[in-house]
């Protein structure tokens, strides 16, 4: 496939366009690195998704809206073109938050308590208390996301709307977990889903949200993460259990939060997580030793050889 065209899909018209951007890029040099001949697509919008049809296969580099929740990948599919990640179904059960913690309890995964709006804010206090998170039900990169200490209800209302105005209306409350946070990817090699080494995310100021994420330096990553052995089994079961549950392909991400009490809870699933220079997945896979060419060189094939294999 090497003398095959590829298209590296990035940009998309969403909140988290600039870091897409910065993984089409990336994704980019690493296939061409690889002997691949890769060009990157700048899709703005899934009307102009013709502009690949002659392409043999495609890396997607979108993160959230459609490049993620399963539009993009329903289209692909109509078009019989392979990509990498996880097929429609599962990128839209992983988009979705609230449907993603529904498949999780058939896992038994523990989660925070949650609750879907419209929800009375007594109950809200009485059953997640006065420390909570407020998020869209969709998206990602921290885009919309709140977190409130000592519960009001103008704080609630206020982390409503910025929830709305990021995202659809869709909006779900978690109890506020203190402690660490972790994240933990997986890869499937082999015919078996092995999770990567642990990372603890520690940003130097405030919480791991959008400017922590893309800014060099802002953060701290601990790679392998700093914890127990009865930590880390738990963290990486959880993270191979959500892959399979959601049904998700080739590699995704999972984020954890850790108690002092070393009890973890899983966050969300990412289907198709950054890959910048400041990205989680390729600094869990150099850690296992494998560099970012290789690990980008091994899911671009494993994308065309799952293709093949189910024609």
């Amino acid at each position: 496939m090497t003398d095959k065209k590829i298209a590296v899909l990035c940009g998309g018209d969403g909140k988290e366009r600039e870091v897409s951007l910065r993984s089409g890029a990336a994704v980019h040099e690493a296939l061409k690195d690889s002997g691949f001949n890769a060009e990157i697509i700048d899709l703005r919008s899934m009307d102009d998704i013709n502009i690949i049809k002659d392409f043999a296969a495609v890396f997607i580099a979108m993160h959230g809206d459609w490049g993620e929740g399963g539009q993009l990948q329903a289209k692909l599919d109509e078009m019989k073109i392979p990509y990498t990640g996880s097929g429609a179904e599962a990128s839209s059960n992983a988009m979705n938050k609230w449907q993603a913690r529904k498949l999780f309890a058939r896992e038994n995964l523990n989660m925070p308590e949650g609750l879907l709006l419209p929800a009375d804010y007594d109950e809200i206090i009485a059953k997640l208390g006065r420390d909570v998170v407020v998020k869209p039900c969709s998206g990602g990169s921290t885009v919309g996301i709140t977190i409130i200490h000592d519960l009001t209800p103008q704080k609630l209302e206020d982390a409503i709307q910025i929830a709305r105005e990021n995202y659809d209306s869709s909006v779900m409350i978690e109890k506020y977990i203190n402690g660490r946070e972790l994240t933990c990817a997986v890869w499937e090699r082999d015919g078996k889903i092995e999770a990567l080494p642990v990372i603890e995310i520690v940003p130097h100021t405030g919480y791991y949200d959008y400017k922590n994420k893309y800014t060099a330096g802002a953060t701290e990553y601990i790679v392998p993460a700093e914890i127990d052995e009865q930590a880390r089994k738990s963290i990486s079961d959880m993270a191979v259990k959500a892959h399979k549950v959601l049904g998700c392909e080739e590699y995704s991400r999972a984020d954890f939060r850790l108690t002092p009490e070393n009890k973890a809870f899983i966050l969300e699933v990412n289907t198709a997580p950054g890959m910048t220079a400041t990205s989680l997945v390729p600094k869990a896979a150099k850690a296992a030793g494998v560099g970012m060419s290789d690990f980008v060189k091994f899911i671009m094939n494993e994308a065309i050889n799952n293709a093949a294999n189910r024609k």
